[in-house]
């Protein structure tokens, strides 16, 4: 047994004897501990029915969740991020966080999950941006982690085949993992699990006989780590298992004086792990770049409150909350912000109750652990709560403030812990010899009952994460209360042009947490009077006052109600909090004259050389202002970048012609449209043939030899103002075709 990290069987108890051979041979399938444990040959055939029968669970839990659409946080880390994407170099996915953004950013998130990231960048690879095929992979991924599990339950727990076959079938189809699985994002926690459950195997499985065993582990917690961050907590559940497994030659190397081989095993494990985590939290330390992530109250409020009661209270109420969506996940929701779970401000709040059963539940497992470390007659029992508890850590609050009151992905992986737990008691109930067949009857309709209703709540669930309607809809019927669930749904109305539903909801919004800066931003930008803009956008600058979009915002409201001095100066002080927002400066340029508007343009077509459209629009001034040859390179740039830019190629054109080179005028038209000759008709579906291409070339040329200005891109018809002193477009546009909504 050298190498084994535990099970070295050091008493002559009978049971404990039967358990020894059952981790070392097999368990036996339908006897629990007190039976003959299954020959060591029947092992495959069970294990390969177990995890057929798990994979079978996922896929018809999950099979309607393929059709989904990226939503919500799929968006902005992986549908326009521009590492998964491609469109950046791969050395930035190591310095960069989930999101995107350098980590040396002081906006950055700080979420250091690159091996997430490269699986995403990998997915889009092959297969493009296709949403099914990364659902594909988090489903494939989630039905391996299930596997997983039930190996654990049956290999390391002791649990017997039909029971570690249970847990793995309610660990793949409950209903609390359909946020890790069925959105996108949730890869990070999935993937996370996959490499835990690799290091506690390795570590811990004595199947897995490997002479660097240990080292593996790591390399596992490492990957795991790699995934999300919370993955680094596999190493202290191995060091704490292996403490309870090892307890035994520990006690008698420290009060006999005897050092056994199993103890020599253990004290060269413990140091290599406990160098690993060292290690690795160190890395993960020094990859925040000197600075924690900033978070809101919105995001977390209790971590905003000044009482440090107040902060427990709630602290500890929503530790019991998250406790039971894993027993009863009944009300689930993609976003827990603001007030969805409202503060314990008082002793006398009746939640508190909720929180002292939590509490009582714990002491007393935190009990069983302790006065079974001589007996050892309950591992699962004691694993199991390691699996709750550790790995629901770094989500407390209790070492560091997270950005949330509640995710139900970070349950992903603490759900192994209850699962084990209820199923081992299950086992427990079953195989006692006092209970009556009414009693065994009962709970098997009970668990029967539950998976029946797991499944339906999982597939229902995966149906609100098809779009971005039915995800915020579910949102709202579950947290009506929620803040942020309005303001979305607002958002989503806004865009498919519902403005009277926006508005309502926008200002339910705002009953609801009155400091909503965004909200009012984007309320801001639907108000059809002036002054109602203005004073939306002024309270979300007092509530946030590096709110970027509000600044411009009253900018634009400055400039058409012709407060010019007012406008510049909230253009600047934007500006100032965002050096590089183009708009801002556009703004700017339109507002100024003479030279201070060249050196607007010109700082925006060398901000952004990749946008024809800022080169050609710097090139216009340069040519109204009698900088021809300048001009000239401008133009050429824009068309370097999009050979089929429109607005350059007649600026390039009118150039030509200012210069007297008519003839080459011509034959830029007529290159121009040869080299749109193998594309559609937008819409027509047909080839452009050289006869049309010909007319259309004289068109442009014709159209080339006019003196009229281009109208710059972007820009916005004129506006009057009407009798009852409302600012409107010319065309009848709303005063939001000028603004900049928030996310």
């Amino acid at each position: 047994m050298r190498g084994s990290p535990h099970y070295h069987n050091n008493n002559n108890n009978p049971i404990q004897n039967q358990q020894y051979h059952q981790y070392h041979h097999g368990c036996g399938s339908g006897s629990g501990f007190g039976r003959r444990a299954r020959p060591r040959h029947g092992w495959p055939e069970a294990a390969v029915a177990v995890y057929a029968a798990v994979a079978v669970a996922v896929t018809v839990c999950y099979w309607n969740g393929l059709r989904g659409d990226f939503v919500h946080d799929d968006i902005p880390a992986v549908a326009m991020n521009a590492d998964v994407l491609g469109t950046g170099p791969l050395a930035r996915v190591a310095t960069n966080d989930f999101w995107g953004t350098p980590l040396s950013d002081p906006n950055s998130h700080k979420s250091y999950r690159p091996l997430t990231t490269l699986t995403f960048r990998l997915n889009h690879y092959v297969f493009g941006l296709q949403p099914v095929w990364f659902h594909v992979v988090n489903v494939i991924l989630h039905g391996l982690c299930s596997v997983l599990f039930a190996r654990l339950c049956i290999s390391v727990a002791g649990l017997e085949h039909k029971y570690g076959l249970l847990a793995g079938i309610v660990f793949a189809v409950h209903p609390i993992h359909t946020e890790a699985v069925t959105g996108i994002v949730g890869r990070a926690d999935v993937l996370a699990c996959l490499f835990f459950l690799l290091s506690f195997l390795t570590y811990h499985d004595t199947r897995w006989k490997r002479r660097e065993r240990v080292l593996l582990s790591c390399t596992f917690g490492a990957l795991s780590m790699l995934a999300k961050e919370t993955g680094l907590m596999v190493l202290l559940v191995n060091l704490a298992y292996d403490i309870y497994s090892s307890w035994g030659h520990i006690k008698k190397s420290l009060v006999e004086h005897k050092q056994t081989e199993e103890y020599n095993s253990f004290t060269r494990r413990v140091p290599k792990t406990i160098a690993a985590t060292v290690a690795l939290l160190t890395f993960r330390l020094y990859m925040l770049q000197g600075s924690l992530p900033k978070f809101t109250e919105p995001d977390n409020p209790a971590a905003f409150h000044d009482s440090s009661r107040v902060r427990f209270l709630s602290y500890s109420y929503v530790a019991a909350f998250n406790l039971w969506l894993m027993l009863c996940p009944s009300a689930l929701s993609h976003d827990w912000q603001m007030n969805s779970l409202p503060l314990v401000t008082s002793l006398y709040d009746i939640r508190n109750i909720g929180t002292c059963v939590a509490a009582a539940f714990l002491l007393c497992i935190t009990c069983k652990i302790l006065s079974d470390m001589d007996t050892q007659k309950h591992s699962p029992q004691v694993l199991a709560a390691l699996l709750l508890i550790i790995p629901y850590i770094p989500a407390s609050n209790l070492l560091v403030t997270v950005g949330f009151v509640v995710a139900e992905r970070v349950l992903y992986i603490p759900s192994m812990g209850l699962i084990l737990l209820c199923v081992y008691g299950l086992q427990t109930i079953q195989n006692h010899k006092k209970s009556s067949n009414w009693v065994v009857m009962t709970t098997k309709f009970f668990v029967g009952f539950t998976l029946f209703v797991f499944v339906a709540r999982t597939v229902l669930r995966n149906s609100d994460w098809m779009s971005r309607p039915t995800i915020i809809k579910a949102g709202l019927k579950t947290l009506p209360h929620n803040a942020k669930m309005h303001y979305n749904w607002a958002n989503y109305q806004r865009d498919v042009g519902d403005t009277q539903t926006a508005v309502n909801h926008y200002r339910e919004a705002l009953r609801l947490w009155p400091s909503y800066a965004s909200a009012h931003n984007n309320l801001g930008t639907l108000m059809e009077r002036s002054r109602d803009a203005e004073h939306h956008f002024l309270a979300a600058i007092r509530y946030s006052p590096g709110h970027v979009n509000a600044h411009y915002n009253l900018g634009q409201v400055y400039r058409l109600m012709n407060r010019t001095k007012d406008a510049v100066a909230m253009l600047e002080r934007c500006l100032m909090l965002n050096n590089g927002y183009t708009a801002a400066y556009l703004l700017l340029a339109k507002l100024h004259t003479g030279s201070q508007t060249g050196r607007l343009l010109k700082h925006v077509a060398a901000y952004q050389p990749k946008h024809p459209e800022h080169q050609a629009r710097y090139a216009r001034w340069l040519r109204d202002n009698r900088r021809v040859a300048e001009a000239l390179i401008y133009y050429k740039r824009a068309m370097a970048v999009n050979m089929e830019h429109r607005e350059s190629v007649l600026g390039l054109a009118r150039v030509l012609r200012d210069r007297g080179q008519k003839s080459r005028v011509y034959r830029l038209i007529t290159w121009w449209q040869s080299t749109r000759r193998r594309h559609l008709v937008p819409g027509g579906g047909r080839i452009v043939f050289a006869g049309d291409l010909y007319v259309k070339g004289w068109q442009l040329y014709k159209q080339g030899q006019t003196t009229a200005p281009l109208p710059s891109a972007g820009e916005p018809p004129p506006r009057r103002r009407n009798a009852d002193g409302k600012m409107s477009m010319c065309n009848g546009v709303q005063l939001s075709h000028v603004m900049i909504p928030g996310k």
